[in-house]
């Protein structure tokens, strides 16, 4: 049996490609790519694989949409789609795992060091209780962690899906405007790369501005070099959105093992982020606030806590 097993962590907007060390539990030959409307996922992990002199028997596909237990794998927020039965077949695998993107970055926090974190508030982790994992990226995905006797088991979910409490009136005026695009306005609206344009239009909006088509990136360096007070207004607004949620996952399972963020975005500004209104709304909890106070959130900053997961998720499946 090969030692080295492909892992992949497909995402809304890049695909990234690995090998698994199962015997070392090590990463190498890691590429991403942008994923383009016309690719298929077979051929990119063919053109991946003939890159690399080494065979492979085993995959872990983490992608960034629901797992079913059909055959067909869809995604949510790209045209990706894949057969499980083809990738068997073409790539004569003994072994393929398929699994949600969120449930691999869940899989790689036992095994991520300190130096894999940025602490952002709260007490001590106590891993007697659940875990939560969210993050911002193309979507918003959502994990909770929970340790049975000495294994973890990683509970999937949709939560990026769900809505979002608006608690002001210059809260419930930015819902509006994102109700008059979309109908129903998901947490994802709020809390993505899109969803920071979101929230910039529709302060523009409720300014009497005109909209302007731009790009999160701009937003965000706009807010950072304090050159723009609407960007900046805008990734405040972010920053607080991102705390009640998290808060409010939580609350949900009584996370004292921790809360984790991960995804492609908070990352980029973590001292903007630390000094943000995030850690008082995720504390802004009434009557409970005294529980979420001390639950200590960490920001991801491994570069590929997907790949590596996947890797761990594969490698305990053999046991």
């Amino acid at each position: 049996m090969s030692k080295y097993a492909l892992v992949t962590d497909i995402g809304g907007t890049n695909a990234r490609f690995a090998l698994y060390n199962l015997d070392s539990n090590e990463l190498s030959a890691i590429t991403k790519i942008l994923i383009s409307k016309d690719d298929v996922l077979l051929n990119l992990i063919k053109t991946y694989l003939a890159s690399q002199s080494v065979t492979i028997e085993m995959a872990c596909i983490a992608i960034a949409c629901p797992i079913n237990e059909g055959d067909l794998i869809e995604m949510t927020n790209n045209n990706l789609s894949f057969s499980r039965s083809e990738l068997i077949r073409e790539l004569s695998l003994t072994k393929l795992e398929v699994i949600n993107d969120f449930t691999a970055v869940s899989y790689s926090i036992p095994r991520l060091s300190s130096n894999d974190v940025v602490k952002v508030g709260g007490g001590e982790a106590n891993l007697n209780y659940p875990i939560a994992i969210y993050g911002a990226g193309t979507g918003l995905g959502v994990s909770h962690l929970i340790k049975l006797n000495e294994h973890w088991l990683s509970l999937s979910g949709e939560g990026g899906h769900t809505e979002l409490p608006m608690i002001n009136e210059e809260e419930d005026r930015i819902l509006q405007q994102l109700r008059n695009k979309f109908g129903r306005v998901s947490s994802e609206r709020f809390l993505s790369g899109n969803g920071i344009v979101n929230i910039y239009q529709a302060l523009l909006q409720i300014n009497n501005q005109p909209i302007e088509n731009i790009t999160p990136d701009i937003i965000v360096n706009k807010a950072l070099s304090n050159s723009c007070p609407l960007c900046l207004a805008t990734l405040n607004y972010f920053c607080t959105f991102m705390g009640r949620f998290g808060g409010n996952l939580a609350l949900t399972l009584n996370t004292q093992g921790g809360v984790y963020i991960a995804g492609g975005i908070v990352p980029r500004f973590i001292e903007f982020f630390k000094s943000s209104p995030f850690r008082e709304a995720f504390e802004h909890k009434g009557r409970m606030s005294f529980l979420v106070k001390k639950i200590p959130v960490y920001v991801i900053t491994h570069k590929d806590p997907g790949l590596f997961g996947a890797g761990v998720y594969l490698q305990n499946s053999l046991k």
